[in-house]
């Protein structure tokens, strides 16, 4: 079969095709003819060494994808072949709350990641997709979709208000997310186009983080003063505390990205005197994860495509994301 390996991290690390055996399923697992992969900012922070040192090289990249079963191992009992499926990001956390035995189960980083045409997953470290979904669309759900779902979804009522740094997948999926649960949506970008497509799709209101240097006031202005119910915080310490700002009395940050760094040196005391919640989302379970499908297939949400990409060019997506250009999903495909 063929995958893309990463054979060394670092600032000018590429990913490169190699061959390797067909897998075979063993005990409990089931063996996957993958038709699309998704990236996500953390697969090129993986490629660049920012995200600490594999455990080993060469490593398969990628934790987002979906696929086609195609055999069964011994012992498995929910899944049949032909079964339209996407892995877990945590390969080993089934339900309840994050333990310490779930670190380690990670994909495309710990442990070898999706950009393969054939890949072995444990039956408990799949689920089925949601009917109307094509591969591709799949392929977005198990990071971007599964955070965006956990970070808003339990947490936002009907008639309340959230914020959305940023148009990324996790920042489109939340909105959908938000807008499916009668919440008023506000997001920012740098790019007016941006915020127009985000608009299309459902926000209320966009903020120009360029135009508007004080987009938490201007946030302020947009709810009377009032502030948001909910932030979905995914760029981290520059602007931690203008999210803390924009917020109610009451409300709650979902952590859930860092792409501005790590805060340090932040005036938590708005955190206090507000009586706001700060939660770290990250990713999800299994559970989780069925439990979004069951939602998205009530809501049937809207496809978040960026670009598509052949598997014989799967180098360019890296540079579609490296490029901050992208509004969405960014797709590689197999066939």
């Amino acid at each position: 079969m063929r995958q893309y390996v990463i054979q060394q991290v670092g600032p000018t690390a590429e990913i490169t095709p190699a061959d390797a055996p067909d897998p075979t399923p063993g005990p409990g697992e089931v063996l996957v003819r993958m038709r699309a992969c998704s990236l996500n900012y953390r697969d090129l922070m993986v490629l660049r060494g920012e995200y600490g040192a594999p455990k080993q090289l060469p490593l398969v990249p990628l934790s987002d994808g979906a696929g086609e079963v195609i055999a069964l191992g011994p012992d498995v009992d929910e899944f049949d072949k032909g079964d339209r499926v996407a892995g877990c990001f945590f390969q080993n956390w089934p339900a309840g709350r994050l333990k310490q035995d779930v670190y380690g189960s990670d994909l495309g980083f710990t442990l070898p990641g999706v950009l393969s045409e054939l890949r072995v997953f444990p039956q408990h470290g799949l689920v089925k997709l949601p009917r109307y979904m094509s591969f591709v669309e799949g392929a977005t759900l198990p990071v971007a979709g599964l955070t965006a779902f956990n970070a808003v979804v339990p947490h936002v009522a009907r008639g309340q208000t959230v914020l959305l740094l940023g148009t990324g997948g996790v920042s489109l999926f939340a909105l959908q997310f938000a807008k499916a649960s009668g919440a008023t949506v506000i997001i920012t970008s740098s790019d007016d186009g941006k915020l127009e497509r985000a608009m299309n799709l459902g926000a209320d209101h966009g903020v120009n983080y360029r135009t508007h240097e004080n987009w938490d006031e201007e946030v302020l202005r947009l709810t009377g003063g009032h502030g948001v119910d909910l932030v979905v915080e995914t760029a981290g310490a520059k602007t931690f505390e203008k999210s803390l700002n924009a917020l109610a009395p009451g409300g709650r940050i979902s952590q859930v990205g860092r792409l501005t760094g790590i805060a340090s040196g932040v005036n938590i005391q708005p955190l206090v005197y507000k009586s706001a919640t700060l939660k770290g989302i990250f990713v999800g379970s299994r559970q989780d994860f069925l439990a979004m499908n069951a939602f998205v297939q009530q809501i049937n949400i809207a496809e978040l495509l960026d670009d598509l990409i052949p598997f014989d060019e799967a180098p360019r997506a890296f540079e579609r994301i490296a490029s901050r250009r992208h509004f969405g999903k960014v797709v590689i495909t197999l066939g």
